[in-house]
């Protein structure tokens, strides 16, 4: 399994598309889409792709926490906001099929 860079997922759009886009024009479009994901999750909007996958925001709550050098001493982490995803039916399916 490798890894897939942004500069590759554009190069393998503009593989797939006959109409002529160019690398950068895709690159544009790919870049607007996850500036537009970043905008609604910091707006506390969710962002749904059906049968892919739901972007959204969830608080996470306030924990105590150990300094691994000094272990007596309790460290309090707040409460935070952090990005999470829920896997999709189509995206959950395509990669249950790489165990088989």
């Amino acid at each position: 399994m490798a890894t897939i860079t942004k500069r590759e997922l554009v190069n393998m759009v503009c593989a797939q598309l006959d109409n002529g886009c160019t690398q950068v024009e895709v690159l544009e479009i790919i870049q607007k889409m996850i500036d537009s994901i970043t905008e609604a999750l910091g707006n506390g909007d969710t962002v749904v792709f059906r049968n892919f996958g739901t972007f959204y925001a969830k608080e996470v709550k306030a924990k105590v926490g150990r300094n691994p050098k000094e272990p007596a001493k309790d460290v309090q982490i707040p409460a935070r906001m952090v990005a999470k995803f829920k896997v999709g039916k189509n995206l959950k399916d395509a990669v249950a099929k790489l165990s088989k």
